[in-house]
């Protein structure tokens, strides 16, 4: 979380300075020797898994979720354009139907699936879902509005947008060791509530800016949801990985990982529908929707009730033989 932190800090700023210094392909290009730099270092420093063998590819499942995916996507920013009646927004969310019942119905005949429908029978596993794609679509759409408010409204730079930026950032930083403290101290809900809160807070706060609001209305907005973003992300890991089978831990670790994707897609796609149809504000209220849906599903999801049915869940993949038990 901490370096998710350092990154929200340096991406936005190296961003503006490179689309200031030469054009807005730049910021993609940066990707190359970042991502190369990722792989040769995975393969040197990063160990296998603790998996007693390779899963098998799932591309039958990878095409599902795909198509899922894209086409919830692409209903909600094509279809967003043209009212929330428009044919096709509805053709498009009746394929998104149709792959995920198709998921629902050949992921659990799978040896090894793409993904572990038993994982969603314990409550913290799936509130930890919810609130993984419900926090970072708040953090897509924040930066998405803010980017445009602080460049059109304001009348900045790529640059100095990315600079006014630095309080959310650096309060993250701050908010994320902590609450990794809470969670090992007391329990994943001890930093969620009040995660919840704060984005709530700063989603609240910013549907009343104006393009002269004061300075410390908007870095109060931006401190807030730094605080909320940095209190979240240790629950979702904590609550994906706990109880798991050493064996199925990357699994879990991934489909959580899988939700922030998922949420920064739809919260660019939902607020930008917003922004598109002439309502800004509607895309703040979306984000203070996030923070109260967080709170909800924090609430909800890390009680007693609730971690009993997690115990219940990890009680069937105990029960499994082990990889040497099945080649005897």
């Amino acid at each position: 979380g901490g370096v998710v932190g350092i990154s929200m800090a340096i991406g936005p700023i190296l961003g503006g300075a490179l689309v200031s210094i030469f054009d807005w392909r730049a910021i993609f290009w940066i990707n190359l020797p970042i991502g190369l730099t990722a792989l040769v270092l995975t393969m040197r420093f990063v160990p296998e898994s603790r998996a007693p063998r390779p899963r098998r590819l799932d591309p039958v499942g990878q095409l599902l979720v795909i198509v899922l995916l894209g086409s919830v996507t692409f209903g909600i920013i094509e279809g967003g354009k043209e009212g929330w009646g428009s044919p096709i927004l509805l053709w498009s969310f009746a394929v998104a139907v149709l792959a995920l019942g198709g998921l629902l119905r050949y992921e659990p005949r799978r040896d090894e699936p793409l993904l572990e429908m038993r994982f969603f029978r314990s409550v913290p596993f799936s509130g930890a879902f919810g609130i993984a794609v419900l926090a970072f679509a708040g953090l897509g759409g924040f930066l998405f509005l803010n980017t445009i408010y602080l460049q059109n409204d304001r009348h900045l730079s790529p640059f100095e947008a990315g600079l006014y930026l630095l309080p959310m950032a650096a309060v993250t930083l701050f908010a994320s060791p902590l609450s990794g403290y809470l969670v090992g101290h007391f329990n994943a809900r001890v930093p969620l509530l009040p995660a919840g809160v704060a984005i709530l807070a700063s989603g609240l706060l910013l549907t009343r800016l104006e393009p002269d609001s004061s300075l410390g209305l908007l870095f109060t907005a931006y401190a807030l949801f730094g605080v909320g973003f940095g209190l979240v992300n240790a629950p979702i890991t904590n609550t994906a990985v706990t109880g798991m089978p050493r064996t199925r831990a990357g699994v879990a670790a991934s489909i959580a990982s899988t939700g922030r994707q998922v949420g920064s897609a739809l919260g660019v796609a939902v607020v930008g529908t917003t922004l598109a149809n002439g309502s800004r504000t509607a895309g703040w209220w979306v984000i203070a929707g996030c923070g109260a849906l967080v709170l909800l599903l924090g609430l909800l999801t890390t009680g007693r009730r609730a971690r009993a049915t997690a115990e219940r869940a990890m009680a069937s993949f105990a029960a499994e033989p082990t990889a040497g038990e099945q080649r005897r």
